[in-house]
C-alpha cells in the first residue's frame, strides 16, 4: 500500500489538474443594502445594474421584484414573506425578470403566481419558464374575431355573445353574482377544446376552495389552470397574479390553442396597485391612484387576442371582473376597464334582490364584437330578442301605475315575462348550445304564451335532457354548427308545442 506522503501527493496532483482547467478571470458582483422595509415593500440602495422588474434575492431566500427605478434607491415589492429579513441586510440581484412555468404539467393544478403549487401535489413539471410581462401580438398578426365563445349562460349568449379572441368585462355591484357568471363559463368548456385559467386576486381562501371543488365536480378540471393569491397573501404577490395567469395561457394560445382567462377582479388588483405604489412614495393622482393606473390593465387586456392563421389560430379570450359602488359605473377604475375591453356585461343588484338570476342588466350591457361570431340559427333567433325585451321592461315599468291597458300591450306584457322567466338560470348549470337553441325559439315562436307564468318553471325543469332523448340528431347537429332547415325545424317545434301542452296539464292537476 502507498504510504500517507504518496497518498497526499496524489490528491494534490488530482487537485491541481481540476483547477488549471478553470479559466480564472475577475469576476463583478453587486451587492446593495436594504434600506428600509415594511408592508409588503422594501426599499434597497446599491445595484446600480438593476432593472424592472428583476428579481432580488435577500436574506433568508426572500425574492422580491425591482417595480421602481430611483438615481439613488430601487423600489422593490415582496414575493415571499420576510422572515428574518432586516434593514442593513445584503441584496443581489438574480439576473433574471419574474418567469412562472408554462405547459401542460399546469393543467388541473391550483398554484401561486410563481408556479409553486398549493395543492400538495408535486412540483410542476414546466416546458419551460416564460416572463410574467410580455408584449402584446401585434395588430398584423391578429385576426378578427369570428369563434364563438360559448358561455352557457342563455341572457349572455342570445344577447352579448362573446367571441374567441374578446375581451368582456363583468362588473357590478358585491355580491351580484359577477364570479358566478365566469364560473358558468368555465364549466361550460367541458365540452369543448378550450382551456380554462382562473386568476383569483384578493378573494377569501374558502371562497376559492368553493370554486375548485365546483369546477372538480361539474367542469373540466383537468384542462384547468387555478392561479391563486389570496387576501392574505404578499401584495406584490397579489399584484403579478394576473400577468402570470396570462402568460399561463398564453402558452396555449401560442401553440394554435384557445384558452379562457378569468381574472377576479381588477377592482382588488388596482387597489393593491395603488397600496404599493404609495407605499413607495409615487406621486399619486385621481383617488389617490398612481398615473400608471390605466396602462397597469390596458397592457395586460391587450394580450388576449385572436392570432392569424400564419401565428396559429389561436385564441385568448379574456373574462375580467370588476366591482362598482353603488352600481355606479362612472367610476374612475370601471371607466378605465370599460374603454380598454370590447364590451361589458353589466349587473344589476335591484334585479338580483327581485329573484332575476343572472341579474344581467340587458340594456347597459354590450358586445362590441361578438354578434359577429352567433351562428345563422342562433342569431336568427335572437336578433329581435334584445329589442323586444328591452320593449317589454319599458313597459312594465309603465303599467305599474295602474292604468287599464289595451289587448296588444297585454299580450306584449304577458310575452315578456315569459322570456324573462326563460332567461332564469340556476347557477353552476350552464346550458347546452342545443338547449339555448331550443329555449329561444320555444320564445321566439309564442309556444309559452300560452302557459300560465307559474307553469314556464315545470316547462323548464329537466328541459336539456328530455330535449337529448328525444331528438339525439337533431341536437348533435346544432352543436356542430349547422343550420337547422325547414324539416328540423318543424320537428324542434313540435316537440316544444308537446311539451308545453304537458306542462300545462301537469299544472291544472
Amino acid at each position: 500500500m502507498p504510504g500517507l506522503a504518496e497518498r497526499v501527493e496524489a490528491r494534490l496532483r488530482a487537485a491541481h489538474e481540476r483547477v488549471s482547467g478553470l479559466a480564472l478571470a475577475p469576476r463583478l458582483r453587486e451587492l446593495g443594502t436594504i434600506e428600509a422595509i415594511g408592508s409588503g415593500v422594501v426599499t434597497v440602495s446599491g445595484l446600480p445594474s438593476a432593472r424592472l422588474d428583476e428579481l432580488l434575492l435577500l436574506p433568508g431566500g426572500v425574492v422580491a421584484m425591482v417595480v421602481s427605478l430611483d438615481p439613488e434607491r430601487i423600489g422593490a415589492v415582496l414575493l415571499d414573506p420576510p422572515v428574518g429579513v432586516t434593514s442593513s441586510g445584503r441584496v443581489t440581484g438574480a439576473g433574471d425578470v419574474a418567469r412562472v412555468p408554462v405547459g401542460e404539467a399546469l393543467l388541473g393544478r391550483v398554484v401561486d403566481p410563481l408556479g409553486r403549487p398549493l395543492d400538495g401535489g408535486p412540483p410542476i413539471a414546466s416546458v419551460r419558464r416564460d416572463p410574467i410581462e410580455r408584449p402584446a401580438p401585434a395588430i398584423i398578426d391578429r385576426d378578427l374575431v369570428t369563434e364563438p365563445l360559448h358561455t352557457g349562460v342563455l341572457v349572455v349568449d342570445a344577447m352579448i355573445p362573446v367571441g374567441r379572441g374578446q375581451r368582456e368585462l363583468i362588473i357590478g355591484d358585491r355580491s351580484t353574482g359577477k364570479t358566478s357568471v365566469a364560473l358558468d363559463a368555465i364549466l361550460a368548456q367541458r365540452n369543448s377544446d378550450v382551456v380554462c385559467v382562473y386568476a383569483a386576486v384578493g378573494q377569501k381562501a374558502s371562497a376559492v376552495g368553493r370554486l375548485i371543488e365546483e369546477i372538480k365536480a361539474n367542469g373540466p378540471f383537468e384542462r384547468t389552470i387555478v392561479v391563486v393569491a389570496e387576501a392574505d397573501d404578499q401584495p406584490g404577490l397579489q399584484w403579478i397574479a394576473p400577468y402570470a395567469a396570462c402568460t399561463m395561457a398564453e402558452y396555449f394560445r401560442d401553440k394554435g390553442g384557445h384558452a379562457l382567462l378569468v381574472i377576479d377582479d381588477l377592482t382588488k388588483h388596482a387597489i393593491v396597485h395603488r397600496e404599493l405604489a404609495l407605499l413607495l412614495r409615487t406621486p399619486p393622482g385621481r383617488e389617490a391612484y398612481p398615473g400608471d393606473v390605466f396602462y397597469l390593465h390596458a397592457r395586460l387586456l391587450e394580450r388576449a387576442a385572436k392570432l392569424s392563421k400564419e401565428k396559429g389560430g389561436g385564441s385568448l379570450t379574456a373574462l375580467p371582473i370588476a366591482e362598482t359602488q353603488g352600481g355606479n359605473l362612472s367610476g374612475y377604475i370601471p371607466t378605465n376597464l370599460i374603454s380598454i375591453t370590447d364590451g361589458q356585461i353589466v349587473l344589476d343588484s335591484n334585479l338580483f334582490h327581485e329573484g332575476q338570476k343572472p341579474a344581467v342588466d340587458v340594456g347597459k350591457s354590450v358586445s362590441r364584437v361578438g354578434g359577429k361570431t352567433q351562428g345563422t340559427t342562433m342569431r336568427a333567433l335572437a336578433g329581435s330578442l334584445r329589442l323586444d325585451y328591452a320593449q317589454f321592461l319599458e313597459l312594465e315599468v309603465f303599467a305599474r301605475f295602474g292604468q287599464v291597458l289595451d289587448p296588444r300591450t297585454e299580450r306584449t306584457l304577458e310575452h315578456g315575462r315569459r322570456v324573462r322567466a326563460i332567461l332564469e338560470q340556476p347557477q353552476s348549470e350552464p346550458h347546452r348550445l342545443s338547449t339555448e337553441v331550443a329555449l329561444l325559439m320555444a320564445a321566439h315562436e309564442g309556444v309559452l304564451d300560452g302557459l300560465a307564468l307559474e307553469d314556464v318553471a315545470t316547462f323548464r325543469a329537466g328541459f336539456g335532457k328530455d330535449l337529448r332523448a328525444a331528438l339525439p340528431d337533431l341536437l348533435e347537429a346544432i352543436e356542430r354548427g349547422r343550420d337547422l332547415d325547414d324539416v328540423r325545424r318543424g320537428q324542434l317545434l313540435a316537440w316544444l308545442r308537446t311539451r308545453a301542452a304537458a306542462s300545462a296539464t301537469a299544472g291544472k292537476s
